[in-house]
């Protein structure tokens, strides 16, 4: 599916595990690399597509969900504190990057923000999954989930 795609209902919940899906490997691949440059560019890239995501969900998504079903609104506020409490590690793990810290500050970070980022999939998936598959949005999927 492209990110332009608008012209037919979008498999909102099947793009949602495929999102997480790509996250979960950027992650991987960040904390795999060997080179310090290579886990410094990837730390990068990876913070970037987390956040992208979830300011994506926050300002498209999440709205979208609550007008179609008003009784998800304290799941999503939940969700909502979920990002910005990633959003704060995220912080830390940039700050780190900034200042060239070693590769295993970096992957501590990584851990971190992984275990956090996993609970918070999961219990995204096992709330919204159901949800999104039936709903109906104007959007494109890059509105929707960020530019992954």
């Amino acid at each position: 599916m492209t990110g332009n795609d608008t012209s037919r209902l979008v498999a909102w919940a099947h793009e949602m595990r495929a999102v997480h899906g790509r996250l979960r490997a950027a992650l991987r691949v960040a904390g795999e690399s060997l080179e310090i440059d290579d886990l410094l560019l990837y730390c990068r890239g990876f913070c970037a597509a987390l956040d992208g995501h979830h300011r994506a969900e926050d300002n498209t998504l999440f709205p979208a969900i609550e007008a179609a079903h008003p009784e998800l609104a304290p799941v999503l506020r939940q969700l909502k504190q979920d990002h910005s409490m990633i959003a704060h590690l995220l912080g830390s793990l940039t700050a780190a990057v900034q200042r060239s810290a070693d590769a295993e500050e970096l992957r501590n970070h990584l851990e971190g923000v992984g275990a956090i980022m996993e609970n918070h999939f999961r219990y995204e998936e096992r709330r919204l999954l159901s949800v999104l598959e039936t709903l109906n949005l104007t959007v494109t999927t890059e509105e929707a989930f960020g530019p992954l």
